[in-house]
Formats: C-alpha cells, sequence, structure tokens
C-alpha cells in the first residue's frame, strides 16, 4: 500500500494549510491514519491520528489542527489552522491495517510534504 501526501508549501503566520494522505494499492480496511511531523536532529512527533474509535491529537495541538478522513477514497485529511512558525517540519501520513479479507496487513508511511510556517 502505497501513501501520497500533498498540500505543503509556504505560509504566513497565523494561516492555514491543509494536507491530504492518500492510499492507493490493495486496501480492505484502514484502521488507523495519522499525522505526524518531524524537524532535523529531532524524533518524530505525533499531530493526529484517526480510528474508528475517534481522534487523538499531541499536546501542541491545542485545538489548532483537526484530522479527518473520506473512507471511501482511503485519503487522511490535516486541517491546519492558527499556524505558528514553530509548526514548520516535514509532516509524514501513516496508515494501518488489512490489505485483503485475509488481514494480511500494512503499515505504510508516505513520502513526507514540507510545511514552512513564516513570520
Amino acid at each position: 500500500v502505497q501513501l501520497q501526501a500533498s498540500g505543503g508549501g509556504l505560509v504566513q503566520a497565523g494561516g492555514s494549510r491543509r494536507l491530504s494522505c492518500a492510499a492507493s494499492g490493495s486496501v480492505f480496511r484502514i484502521n488507523v491514519m495519522g499525522w505526524y511531523r518531524q524537524v532535523p536532529e529531532k524524533s518524530r512527533e505525533l499531530v493526529a491520528l484517526i480510528t474508528d474509535a475517534g481522534t487523538r491529537y499531541g499536546d501542541f495541538v491545542k485545538g489548532r489542527f483537526t484530522i479527518s478522513r473520506d473512507k471511501a477514497k482511503n485519503t487522511a485529511y490535516l486541517q491546519m489552522n492558527s499556524l505558528k512558525p514553530e509548526d514548520t517540519a516535514v509532516y509524514y501520513c501513516n496508515e494501518d491495517g488489512f490489505k485483503d479479507r485475509y488481514y494480511n496487513s500494512f503499515d505504510s508511511w508516505g513520502q513526507g510534504t514540507l510545511v514552512t510556517v513564516s513570520s
């Protein structure tokens, strides 16, 4: 299963950006869709994830970001509002689930999309 992330770019502080992550290939069911981010010399950190049970966000999000999904399109979205310069990072999407009805699993990462927030 391949993930294609898109939507990164340059945005001014206080602005908004919407990221998308589309899964392609053999997808039977997606259990978890998530977004992570990473800056140089730091570990990758959770931004948000969504499951059938609900959503979870990193502490730094503080109501600014919203994760959503379109199950029919196997696509996850991350709406980011009130962006700050410290949100500058490469954002990666991650999805895990099953490839077929025999429950062969997958855990895939997108290629990363850079979001730069200027002050």
